[in-house]
Order: structure tokens, then C-alpha cells, then sequence
């Protein structure tokens, strides 16, 4: 009996000796990819940048953020739908890739449910509606008038054909009954500059993007485009709020792998990402941005992509949206 013990004993202490090297086998061996499908200064590329950092200083071991921008984020996607499923290569996954282009693209390569690995949600952000200061139409109510005052003449920036921006436009051009003209751009950041220097208009652009010019008196926030107020914005009023009622159009970013990720290493990618996103430094940053309600299982996160595709499947077809790319 007391040999039988001791042998017990000694499996247990080498079962818990193994524990960490089990754990550290659910990790790339290498330097892991973060791909961005935007030009760096945008709302993708500044939320992987923050996840990148933590998940390097807790993995120690490199998370490097990559950029390929180019067809509103399709790019990137088709690109890592084809990568190895090791780990070494991940995706900030976006609503334009994963609820959009579903839609939009009727060739498009990729099923962005089979084709890749849930592992979390990082945070939902409304659209703002935002224009320079200089713009006479400060308000929803003025720049409808305007709208239909000058149809087809006032220009809405957005990130890109079948971007979220442009199918915010395209919602608000639905539910307000005006015209007015897309002006697709390579990403948020050039979008941004040209609507400082006052060669667009307006844009309905990521909360995430328009944050520091807002804050930095460059960009008017006349409205958000999420059901509830942000916190980081509670003194802007909703569309809803505005008289459109369930006018809902997010942008949101969450990782994703390859599909047939290992579910070992899915499922400790998931946890870890979570612990990074409780961090109270990390919880800062995204609030400053207006991106909440990231976090939770791998599940949810799947339910989350199928619902928005259901949801922009509807708008698409209504306002007969088409896509340039």
C-alpha cells in the first residue's frame, strides 16, 4: 500500500511538473502576426497594437502587428484564410471582412465562419458622425435639410467600398430618404485628412479612428451610431435618439485564427486575450475609443459574426448596395 502510494505520488508531482510545458505547447514556438486589413493610424490597427503589446509582455515571446490593407480589409482576410493553422499567423477581424463582404462580394474566396477560428471578441464601437468645424450643417436635422437641399452633391468619406462607414451611409441614406455621394478611400486615416482639410464633407467614421481629432477640436462628433451612448461619449446623442429608431451600425475588431486552429491552443489564446482585455490600463484605452462589450468565449463570438451577417444581409439587399471591389 505504501509503495502504491509513493508511486502515486511521484505521477502526480510529474503530471504537475508537466503542467507548465503543456500549457506552454498551446503557444507558436515563433514570433505570432497580428494582421491588420487597414493602413496603420486607424480604429484596427490601434486595438491590435494594444493586444499585441500585453500578449508579447505575457506569452514572452514576439506578437508583431502586420499590415495588409486593400479592399476594405478583404485582403487581409483572404490572406490568413490560407495561412497555416499553427498560430503563427492571426487576424484582427473586422466587420467589413467577416458581416459585410458576405454580402457585397459574390466572389468573395473566403466563408469567414469555416474558413477561420473564433478566439474573442475585443470590442463593439459605434460609427460617429463627424464633420470639421467649419461645416455650416452641425446637426442630423440640418444635414438631412442639406441633403435634400443639394442631392447627390454633399460627400460622405468612409474607409473604403463596402466598408462599415459606407454601409452606415448607406443606412442613413435609407432611413433619412436622401442622396448624397460616397467618396470610398483607402482606410480611415486618409478619410480623416481630407474631411480636416475640407475636401469631404461628412463621414460616418469609427469612434476608434475619429477619437483623437475629436478630443483635439479637429472633428465635430454630431452623432453615434450605436443604441446606447458610449460612456467615453455621453454627451453625444444617438441616431436613435435623434428620431431613428434602431438606426444600429457598429464597427467591431475581434482575433481570429485560420481555420482548424488547434482547439488547445484556440481555447488558451481565448483565455489569455481575455485576461488582456480585464487589464485595467487596457480597459482605459479601449473606453477611450468608445469600444466596449469585448471578452467572452469563442462561442459567443461565433454567434456574434453570424448575427451581423444576417443583419447587413437585409440592408445590402434593400438599398440594392453594391460594392466597387
Amino acid at each position: 500500500m505504501q509503495r502504491r502510494t509513493l508511486i502515486q505520488a511521484a505521477a502526480g508531482a510529474a503530471a504537475m511538473l508537466a503542467l507548465p510545458h503543456l500549457r506552454a505547447q498551446t503557444l507558436p514556438s515563433g514570433p505570432i502576426r497580428i494582421v491588420v486589413g487597414f493602413p496603420p493610424g486607424g480604429g484596427t490597427d490601434a486595438l491590435a497594437r494594444i493586444v499585441a503589446a500585453k500578449l508579447t509582455a505575457m506569452w514572452g515571446q514576439q506578437v508583431n502587428v502586420e499590415t495588409k490593407a486593400g479592399v476594405a480589409g478583404v485582403l487581409a482576410a483572404d490572406y490568413v484564410a490560407t495561412q497555416p493553422a499553427d498560430g503563427t499567423t492571426l487576424l484582427m477581424a473586422h466587420i467589413n471582412s467577416h458581416a459585410l463582404a458576405p454580402s457585397l462580394q459574390p466572389k468573395l474566396k473566403y466563408d469567414p465562419i469555416n474558413d477561420f477560428t473564433p478566439i474573442t471578441l475585443v470590442g463593439v464601437t459605434p460609427n460617429l458622425l463627424v464633420c470639421n468645424t467649419s461645416q455650416p450643417a452641425k446637426t442630423v436635422p440640418d444635414i438631412v435639410a442639406l441633403c435634400k437641399a443639394k442631392p447627390g452633391q454633399i460627400g460622405f468619406g468612409s474607409a473604403g467600398s463596402g466598408s462599415a462607414q459606407h454601409l452606415a451611409l448607406e443606412l442613413f441614406k435609407q432611413r433619412a430618404g436622401v442622396d448624397a455621394i460616397h467618396v470610398p478611400y483607402k482606410g480611415s486615416a486618409p478619410v480623416i485628412t481630407d474631411l480636416i482639410g475640407g475636401q469631404i464633407q461628412y463621414a460616418f467614421e469609427t469612434m476608434t479612428a475619429a477619437t483623437p481629432h475629436v478630443k483635439g477640436g479637429r472633428l465635430l462628433a454630431i452623432a453615434q451610431t450605436r443604441a446606447k451612448r458610449a460612456a467615453s461619449y455621453a454627451d453625444v446623442p444617438t441616431m436613435v435618439e435623434l428620431g431613428y429608431p434602431g438606426f444600429e451600425a457598429t464597427t467591431w475588431y475581434g482575433l481570429v485564427g485560420p481555420g482548424k486552429l488547434p482547439a488547445a491552443m484556440a481555447q488558451r489564446m481565448n483565455e489569455d486575450v481575455n485576461k488582456v482585455l480585464a487589464m485595467p490600463d487596457v480597459q482605459t484605452s479601449l473606453a477611450q475609443y468608445g469600444a466596449e462589450d469585448g471578452g467572452g468565449s469563442a462561442a459567443r463570438f461565433t454567434e456574434f459574426i453570424k448575427t451581423e451577417i444576417a443583419q447587413w444581409r437585409k440592408v445590402v439587399k434593400d438599398g440594392n448596395v453594391k460594392s466597387d471591389t
